[in-house]
């Protein structure tokens, strides 16, 4: 399993973003449950490797959470020397 790009990460839609997020997460899970079940033998580099990408995935989340109220800040503070 190749490791994403960020670049392709960051084309993403919020929609899509959100939906990549659950999905890891969810991955995360069944490899754990996999792990305690003995059930995973080999594949233990799937561990970091969604660990990486859903670190990555949130970074870029907040990023655009952050992004967005300082636009928003940055909007009220014009309305307001406007004013």
């Amino acid at each position: 399993m190749a490791l994403i790009k960020i670049k392709e990460l960051r084309a993403l839609s919020d929609e899509e973003l959100t939906a990549a997020i659950a999905e890891t997460k969810r991955e995360l899970f069944d490899l754990r449950f996999k792990k305690a079940t003995r059930q995973l033998e080999t594949g233990f580099h799937q561990f970091k490797h969604n660990r990486r990408k859903l670190a990555q995935l949130m970074t870029i989340e907040n990023e655009r959470r952050l992004t967005g109220s300082a636009a928003t800040e940055q909007a009220a503070a014009q309305m307001v020397e406007e004013a």
